[in-house]
Parts: C-alpha cells; structure tokens; sequence
C-alpha cells in the first residue's frame, strides 16, 4: 500500500482531492504514508482519527498534504467546515479516508480509492490457519471529473496487493 501510495504522488499536485474507502484495517493509513513519503512531507503521517486532520508541511517545493479521517463525523460537508478544506484545497493535496459520502462538494475533481481486504489468496488449496492468513488488497480507483480525464490509473494497481 504503501508503494502504492508514492506512485499516487507522482500523479497529485494541489488541488487533489484523494477520497479514501475501505473497512478498517484495509490500509487507508498505509496509503496515505505512501503519498506523504511520495510528496516529500514533514512528519510521521498517522491516523487522525481523533484530531480528525493532519496537515504535513513540505520538506520542499511541492504541496502540503492535509490527511483528514472522517470516521467519528456523521454529517456531511457542513459538519467539515470547521476544517476549512475548501480554503485549504486549492495549494494542497487533501486525503479524507471515509470521505465518500461526505466531502464530495469540495471539488468537481476527485480521486476515489476504495480497497478492499480478504483474507487468504484466491482460494487456491486449503484455508491457512488463523494468524497465518496473509491478507491480500484489491483496489480500484476512480477518477473523477476533468482533472482525471486523461490521466492513465489503470497500470498503478496490480491485480491483487499482499
């Protein structure tokens, strides 16, 4: 996730909008570093569940990242407006996991990722006993509106991520 995640980062400029689904554990976090070691930005990125956003300055030239976990927020965008994402966006690259639903308002433009998680591989033999699983990601992206238009996701994601 996380590999894939630095060559998201090689596509994102400010601006971007990065819209994060997937249960828990899926590796929405992981992502996010990925992104935050790929923009070259300051500071571990971590969950924000409880701060609900991180903004991670540049180590350089490029844009801040600002990770928003929408998780414990029920409402939609007006509940967010204490953010100020939308002030925020325009010189950021913003990533909101569990932000379907919520955050769509913000931009036009939008990447979603949505992973999903299983356990096991393919079902190639027997089942592997518990703890041993290893757990395999399945992710799509979607891009959408006219910034994502021509941009080529489809060789970003490997068939499967384990």
């Amino acid at each position: 996730m996380r590999r894939l995640g630095r060559a998201l980062a090689a596509l994102l400029g400010p601006g971007d909008l990065v819209l994060l689904t997937g249960e828990l554990g899926a590796g929405k976090t992981t992502l996010t570093r990925g992104i935050g070691e790929g923009l070259g930005v300051r500071g571990a990125v971590t969950s924000p569940t409880f701060v609900i956003a991180r903004v991670h300055p540049p180590l350089g030239d490029g844009p801040p990242l600002v990770h928003v976990d929408a998780y414990r927020l029920h409402g939609g965008l007006e509940e967010m407006e204490d953010l100020d994402l939308d002030v925020t966006l325009p010189e950021s690259v913003v990533v909101v996991e569990w932000g379907e639903g919520r955050v769509e308002e913000l931009s036009e433009d939008r990447l979603h990722v949505a992973i999903h998680r299983t356990l096991g591989g393919a079902g190639d033999g027997p089942a592997p006993a518990a703890g041993d699983a290893p757990e395999v990601r399945t992710v799509t992206l979607i891009g959408v509106g006219e910034r994502w238009a021509d941009v080529d996701l489809a060789g970003l994601v490997p068939d499967r991520l384990g």
